[in-house]
């Protein structure tokens, strides 16, 4: 067994039991959900996994006794997208008693879309998402990006790493998976070529029959070697044969069981954001890798420099998108593009209506040309616009110009910062 990590969300899940009825811990399987939800529940609580077919068959069999056996105890709920039809007596339950932290139910799939589902439970429940772990959590350092940037930007320009391209080439391949990180690489590729398997041969089976396996796992591949890239459904459908018709639903499908994730069009304009195209990415970098077939050695060759870019992309955005589910900064996450064609690989728009810019690059220096975009925003966006962000592997933070920074990419998760009174830019 391996060391039991913290996870930053608990804090968050623990608060939110203590005014809910019931909290679900939505996330892709074997991110950690069941030791969460077991880690926050009561020590008396009663826990029913029905993952187990045994316990599925008594839920199917009478909903409200399965459901009343608890009695006064706290109820956890793994897996209940294995009987979705379940919320419909989970909800009488909370409507007879709506204490506080009554249930805590887990799905590896999103409730709101699971066929079957007999009812959303809005307004009972709290929903959080877990995501694997975050490099934070790993290092046992509280990640928060957005709430450092705020309260101290101009910090990044004494922020020092000793981390390298290699080692940001590791990190990739070992993935957020608990379990599945702490493997040799030879394993950890069996293990999620199993994982896949596992999850396309039956969760996908459960929630959509008409689904093909082949066509499915031919749109993961396609993603996973477009990593970052804005999605365009048509060209999609074209390279993977799944008829234009029907793309979205095998789009829909990956979404809703965790794997993939969308970053949608940022725009000043609330009613224009829907139109632009997502950046569509695989969420797990140790999955993204083993599906486009690349090996840690091949990205750091400056020959792949592009596909390792894309790649640091995609994880620098699920690194955001983990600490967003505890930032004591609450924040949305989007790309930009304009019509003169400048560009922000990433924007966080915080509750306020501020922004912060962030572009990743695989090079280990700036160049005035990567903060061009950002720059750009920056000047739109006037007061608005908090900081704007280069991250790439090179070793050292800096100044560019006005609210304006470089930084080593490892400056998401590394605690410490410190300002040098020394601390210059590039020539």
């Amino acid at each position: 067994m391996g060391e039991m990590i913290g996870r930053h969300v608990a804090e968050v899940a623990g608060e939110l039991l203590g005014h809910f009825p019931a909290v679900v811990i939505e996330g892709a399987r074997q991110v950690g959900k069941s030791t969460l939800a077991t880690r926050i529940a009561a020590q008396d609580a009663v826990v029913r996994n029905l993952d187990h077919d045994h316990v599925l068959a008594a839920a199917q069999a009478d909903p409200a006794g399965f459901l009343a056996e608890a009695g006064d105890r706290q109820l956890v709920i793994d897996e209940i997208q294995r009987f979705p039809e379940l919320t419909l007596a989970v909800k009488a339950a909370i409507d007879a008693d709506r204490r506080p932290g009554h249930f805590i139910l887990t799905g590896s799939s999103s409730l709101l879309r699971v066929r079957g589902t007999a009812d959303s439970l809005a307004g009972r429940v709290a929903r959080l998402h877990l995501y694997g772990l975050s490099q934070g959590e790993i290092s046992g350092r509280r990640d928060d990006f957005a709430s450092a940037l705020v309260e101290n930007a101009a910090s990044l320009t004494g922020f020092a790493t000793t981390m390298t391209r290699a080692d940001y080439a590791g990190l990739l391949a070992a993935g957020a998976y608990p379990e599945a990180r702490r493997l040799s690489d030879r394993v950890r590729e069996r293990w999620i070529e199993s994982y896949l398997q596992g999850l396309v041969g039956r969760d996908v089976a459960e929630l959509r029959r008409e689904v093909r396996s082949p066509r499915l796992m031919a749109v993961l591949r396609t993603l996973a070697g477009r990593q970052s890239a804005e999605l365009v459904k048509a060209q999609l459908a074209e390279e993977t044969g799944v008829p234009p018709r029907t793309i979205t639903g095998y789009l829909d499908l990956l979404h809703d069981v965790w794997l993939v994730a969308s970053i949608p069009p940022w725009t000043p304009n609330l009613a224009k954001r829907e139109i632009g195209r997502p950046k569509t990415m695989v969420v797990d970098s140790a999955l993204a890798m083993w599906l486009a077939r690349v090996t840690p050695g091949q990205l750091t060759r400056l020959e792949r420099g592009e596909a390792f870019g894309a790649m640091l992309e995609a994880f620098v955005a699920a690194e955001l998108l983990r600490q967003r589910t505890w930032s004591q900064r609450r924040f949305d996450l989007f790309h930009y593009r304009d019509r003169d064609g400048d560009e922000v690989d990433l924007v966080l728009e915080l509750g306020d209506g501020s922004v912060i810019g962030v572009e990743v690059k695989s090079a280990m220096s700036f160049t005035a040309k990567q903060f061009k975009g950002l720059a750009r925003l920056r000047d739109r966006l006037g007061d608005r616009f908090v900081a704007g962000v280069v991250l790439n592997t090179g070793q050292e933070g800096y100044r560019y110009a006005d609210r304006l920074y470089g930084a080593p990419i490892s400056a998401l998760w590394e605690g410490g910062v410190v300002p040098r009174p020394d601390a210059a830019g590039p020539p």
